[in-house]
C-alpha cells in the first residue's frame, strides 16, 4: 500500500514538475535557436519544445482562468493568443520580402477565424455530443458572440476587396484608422456585457438549462500559485513567438517544397497560436461545459480580429510593407457558408454530433483549398 501511495506521489509530482519545466526550457532553446541556421534534428526538436510550451501555457491559463472564475478565465487566454498572434506577425512580416508580407496579417486573421468558428467548435461539439449526448450551452451568449465577430470580420476583411480609395484590396489610412477604432470599440463593448451585468450569458448551462458557476463551489488556486502560473505563462508566451520565428524559415521551406502557396504560412501561424485554445475548449467540451468552449473558440476569434488589426494598422506606420487586408472571392464564400451554419448551430442552444460533422467538414475545406487554391 505504501508502495502503490509513494507511486502516486511521484507521479502527481512529475505532473507538477512538466508544467513548471517546459517554459524554462522553451526559454532556453529560445535562446540557444534565437537568429540561428539550425540543422534539420535541431528543428525537429524545437517543433517538439514548442508543442510542450504550448501544452503548458495551456495548464497555466486554466490555472488563472479558475482563479479569476467565467468568463474572465475565458478572456485570459484569449489575451495571451492575441498578444502572441501580433508580436508573430509583426516578427514573420519583418523577415520576409514586401510582397510576400504584405497579405500576412489577413492570412492570419482569416485562418483564426475558420479555426476557431469550425476547427475549434466543430470538434468542441462533436466531443461533447459524443460524450454527453446532446450538451446545452446559451444561445444568446454565444449568438452575441458570434454578431461580433461575423461584424468585425466584414469590416476588417470583407469591404477592403470592394472599396476603391486604394489600389488592390488595401483600406486608405483614413479607412484604416476607423477600422481599427470601430474594432476596439465592439471588442470593448463586447467584454462589458460579458463580463457586467449579462455574465450569466456566458456561464456554463446544464442538462435542464441551469447555469451552472463553477467558481462559486469549488476551491480556487491560491494567490501564490496564480502568481507563479502568471509568470510561468508570460515564458511560455514569449518562448512561443520566439519559438515560432525560429522555426520559420524550415515552414517556409517545407511550403515551398511543397508546392503550397505562400499565403498558407498564416494559416500556419494561426494554427500554433490557436493550439492552446484548442486543447482547452477540446477538455471543457468533454467535462460538458459546451458554453466555456463556444466563450473560448468564438472568443478568440473576436480577439484575433479586434485586438490583432488594430494593433497590426498602428504597426503598420512603421512596417516597411503596405497591408493588403481584403479577402478574395472563395475567401468571401467560404467565410459566408461558415457564418451560415454557426447561426444554424447556436440557435437551438443545443448541440448535435451532426452540427460537429458539419463545422469539421468546412474546416477540413478551408484548409485543402488553402493549400491546393
Amino acid at each position: 500500500m505504501s508502495g502503490a501511495a509513494t507511486s502516486s506521489t511521484t507521479l502527481r509530482r512529475i505532473g507538477r514538475t512538466w508544467v513548471w519545466v517546459l517554459p524554462l526550457l522553451g526559454i532556453a532553446a529560445l535562446v540557444l535557436s534565437w537568429e540561428r541556421e539550425l540543422p534539420t534534428l535541431a528543428y525537429v526538436l524545437v517543433g517538439a519544445v514548442l508543442v510542450g510550451v504550448v501544452l503548458a501555457a495551456v495548464h497555466h491559463a486554466e490555472v488563472i482562468a479558475h482563479r479569476v472564475g467565467e468568463p474572465y478565465g475565458s478572456l485570459v487566454l484569449a489575451v495571451a493568443v492575441t498578444v502572441i498572434e501580433v508580436a508573430l506577425i509583426i516578427t514573420l512580416m519583418l523577415g520576409k520580402a514586401s510582397e510576400d508580407a504584405s497579405t500576412l496579417a489577413r492570412d492570419t486573421a482569416f485562418a483564426a477565424v475558420m479555426i476557431t468558428l469550425n476547427g475549434i467548435v466543430g470538434l468542441s461539439i462533436l466531443v461533447g455530443s459524443l460524450k454527453h449526448n446532446t450538451p446545452r450551452f446559451n444561445p444568446e451568449g454565444a449568438g452575441g458572440a458570434l454578431a461580433v465577430v461575423v461584424t468585425l470580420t466584414t469590416l476588417t476583411l470583407v469591404i477592403p476587396s470592394f472599396t476603391v480609395s486604394e489600389p488592390g484590396a488595401q483600406f486608405s489610412p483614413t479607412q484604416l484608422a476607423f477600422v481599427a477604432v470601430a474594432s476596439i470599440v465592439l471588442w470593448g463593448a463586447f467584454i462589458l456585457l460579458q463580463t457586467g451585468r449579462h455574465r450569466d450569458f456566458f456561464l456554463p448551462v446544464g442538462k435542464t438549462g441551469e447555469i451552472i458557476d463553477e467558481d462559486a463551489h469549488s476551491d480556487p488556486p491560491s494567490n501564490r500559485e496564480t502568481w507563479i502560473s502568471l509568470g510561468l505563462l508570460l515564458a511560455s508566451l514569449i518562448a512561443v513567438v520566439g519559438l515560432a520565428k525560429a522555426m520559420s524559415p524550415a515552414i517556409e521551406g517545407i511550403v515551398e517544397a511543397a508546392g503550397i502557396p505562400e499565403t498558407f504560412v498564416g494559416v500556419v501561424v494561426a494554427l500554433v497560436v490557436l493550439l492552446p485554445e484548442g486543447l482547452a475548449a477540446t477538455k471543457a467540451a468533454a467535462r460538458n461545459r459546451l458554453q466555456t468552449s463556444l466563450n473560448l473558440g468564438i472568443g478568440s476569434a473576436m480577439a484575433s480580429i479586434g485586438l490583432t488589426i488594430p494593433a497590426i494598422a498602428v504597426a503598420s506606420i512603421w512596417l516597411p510593407t503596405p497591408l493588403t487586408l481584403g479577402l478574395g472571392p472563395v475567401q468571401i464564400i467560404e467565410f459566408l457558408l461558415t457564418v451560415a451554419v454557426a447561426t444554424l448551430t447556436i440557435v437551438p442552444g443545443r448541440a448535435t454530433r451532426l452540427q460537429g460533422v458539419v463545422h469539421l467538414v468546412l474546416f477540413a475545406a478551408f484548409l485543402f483549398l488553402a493549400t491546393t487554391p
